[in-house]
């Protein structure tokens, strides 16, 4: 099949929508398809095979997100030329509403991978103000996009459960974005190599460390993490959290760690290239997040590859992931997560079996599953589209 993927979000952009948009492309073109990105121009990257990019701005609201034109003749005469069989669409906004409008010009279905709930993001743009009737017309939003296509993808069942609850009725296929574990794998990474990356950050191959890896944005719950290690310092003295991402949320965080007197604990390494981001995952003792906004929660995944113990806040979406004290620790109460991440760290044993059974039980999510179930809906959309133009003949 020829794909076109319509995504706002796209490398060099760092998130969960750019990681799932980069591992499906690679696995279709694994499994045969010739795909075309069509995304924003970045004023970081140049001309790219196989990479479309209209035009944008900085969002105003948000200068490291990007808004695109939401119309492009020059794009839409190279789109022509593809003979699309298929359109996949991964945001709403900008570039999602271009997808469908091509999609209409050229009668060519559209799939649709739901990832973020909006209303979990409007404070980003309501600023505090009029929060209800912001959220409700993001709830709106998401259901009219949803409405009309082909077919729609979701990552978790939570999600498909709210997409149901703003109104959606038709069916919906949950398919939890793969990941290729293989960058993750410790047997990758030398070990001299990792203690010398940790010493770099002024962290001893002798001191505990606890992990976070992702945006740093009001919604990850960053916050929780760092308030838990004013506790767990007592316990520990020379545990070291280490926060490796970038975002908004930054400067407030490092406040922070500064007014709870535990700068020495708390290291801030910035953002990192995404092709490298394996080997930090080796420099963990234990990963953590606290977010209940996440759709699926890659980075758990990410580190169970890795093979280092989890950590998170109970989140429905995390069900079929994290059982408590099996492949991971769950914790509900923010005033836990300290007692619960020394446990980790001290109780060795415990923990080679909950990273055993993590592994073990992260295959179903590899990337090549992913892969091959988003071409089952291709398949499906694909045969139901030629009976449809079938109908329309006779």
């Amino acid at each position: 099949m020829n794909i076109g993927i319509f995504t706002d979000a796209f490398y060099p952009q760092v998130s969960g929508v750019v990681t799932s948009t980069l591992i499906l492309k690679n696995e279709l073109i694994r499994l045969g398809h010739s795909v075309t990105i069509i995304t924003v121009t970045h004023p970081n990257v140049e001309e790219e095979e196989g990479i479309m990019r209209l035009p944008s701005i900085p969002f105003f609201l948000l200068p490291s997100q990007r808004v695109g034109m939401i119309y492009s003749r020059k794009v839409m005469n190279k789109i022509k030329k593809l003979d699309l069989d298929i359109i996949h669409t991964q945001t709403e906004f900008s570039i999602g509403i271009f997808g469908r409008i091509v999609a209409k010009k050229l009668d060519i279905p559209v799939v649709h991978t739901y990832h973020t709930m909006y209303e979990d993001y409007i404070h980003y743009v309501s600023r505090g103000i009029m929060l209800k009737p912001a959220s409700q017309f993001a709830k709106k939003v998401s259901e009219l996009y949803c409405r009309d296509c082909s077919a729609i993808i979701v990552p978790t069942i939570k999600v498909r459960d709210v997409l149901q609850q703003y109104g959606l009725i038709r069916h919906i296929d949950v398919i939890p974005t793969g990941v290729n574990i293989e960058p993750f794998k410790r047997c990758n990474y030398n070990e001299d190599l990792i203690k010398d990356e940790k010493k770099s950050f002024g962290i001893d191959e002798t001191e505990p460390v606890v992990l976070f890896i992702g945006r740093l944005a009001k919604e990850k719950s960053v916050d929780i993490i760092i308030n838990s290690m004013k506790e767990l310092i007592v316990k520990i003295p020379n545990c070291k959290l280490l926060i490796i991402g970038d975002g908004p949320e930054r400067e407030n965080l490092e406040s922070l760690v500064l007014e709870l007197g535990i700068e020495k604990s708390v290291v801030f390494t910035g953002e990192k290239p995404w092709e490298e981001i394996g080997r930090y995952y080796q420099m963990g003792d234990v990963f953590v997040g606290a977010s209940l906004t996440e759709t699926q929660g890659l980075t758990f995944t990410e580190a169970m590859a890795a093979q280092i113990p989890v950590v998170a806040k109970y989140d429905k979406n995390l069900d079929d992931l994290i059982q408590d004290k099996i492949n991971g620790r769950i914790f509900h109460k923010d005033e836990d997560l300290a007692g619960i991440l020394y446990e980790v760290l001290m109780d060795k044993e415990e923990c080679v079996t909950m990273v055993k059974n993590a592994y073990v039980g992260i295959e179903p999510l590899s990337s090549t599953f992913f892969g091959e179930n988003v071409e089952k809906v291709y398949m499906e959309v694909e045969k139901q589209n030629y009976m449809l133009q079938n109908q329309k003949v006779t």
